[in-house]
């Protein structure tokens, strides 16, 4: 059993994000496939688009995303969430003038 408290975590950037910071809460040396953590989009925010072999769900915690694939967009607001099949490309914008909280989970193969 793995226990994080809110302020535990370890800051990351990722990849092809822009105007995001995160925190890594559960990461690979603490268990085999899956990785959880906070992303903070700041307004004007995103992720190009890309695609990846893993699979990632976005939770949205606070603020709103859109998140895009190959023709479908899907508009996320706070307790919406979206599944990201691997190999699925996807981008990810902030909506409005305000930052955006995601919970990601990503499992690896």
């Amino acid at each position: 059993m793995i226990s994080v408290k809110a302020r535990e975590g370890t800051p990351y950037d990722a990849a092809k994000h822009f105007h995001m910071w995160g925190v890594k809460k559960i990461a690979p040396e603490f268990s085999r496939r899956t990785t959880v953590s906070l992303s903070q989009f700041l307004p004007n925010g995103g992720a190009e688009m890309s695609a990846s072999d893993m699979e990632r769900i976005y939770y949205v915690l606070a603020g709103s995303i859109t998140v895009r694939g190959k023709g479908e967009e899907h508009l996320l607001a706070a307790g919406d969430l979206v599944y990201i099949a691997p190999g699925e490309e996807r981008a990810i914008s902030v909506n409005n003038q305000e930052p955006a909280t995601v919970l990601v989970v990503v499992v690896t193969p």
